[in-house]
């Protein structure tokens, strides 16, 4: 099998979704990101963020009077039973399913589960099987 490489940290600065509802997002992105370790914060009651993920409602600043459209967003797990609980904590917390967790033909070990958000953003938690990580995260200071 031929050798593939993936870089994370690189490419996406931060990804920006507009919801019609705010605290039902803040309550299904709380429980996943729970589930993934992932502090989730906020300053402000039009919006919450996490790492790369910036979540608003369209009369917030950022986001100008505008809705988004459906957007695909793909979470990093560490393990299959991760993407397990990612999936129960989604459904059990205003999620929809759209794709159970198992593997997916993308490529060898990619094992992910996917659910629909509040606003019918598609989340998806992925493991990429075994693989040796030069860092847990990229940390940039200012």
């Amino acid at each position: 099998m031929e050798t593939q490489e993936l870089h994370r940290g690189r490419l996406i600065d931060h990804v920006q979704l507009v919801v019609r509802d705010l605290d039902k997002s803040r309550r299904f992105y709380s429980a996943v990101f729970d589930v993934l370790k992932v502090p989730m914060e906020s300053n402000a009651e039009t919006n919450f963020w996490a790492d790369e993920l910036f979540v608003s409602t369209a009369d917030s600043e950022e986001a100008q009077g505008e809705l988004t459209g459906r957007h695909h967003l793909a979470f990093q797990a560490p393990d299959r039973a991760t993407v397990d609980a990612f999936h129960k904590a989604a459904l059990a917390n205003g999620g929809t399913d759209n794709g159970a967790p198992g593997e997916r033909q993308y490529h060898p070990g990619y094992y992910a589960a996917f659910a629909l958000d509040p606003d019918g953003n598609n989340v998806e938690a992925v493991y990429h099987g075994e693989a040796k990580r030069s860092a847990s995260s990229v940390k940039i200071t200012f």
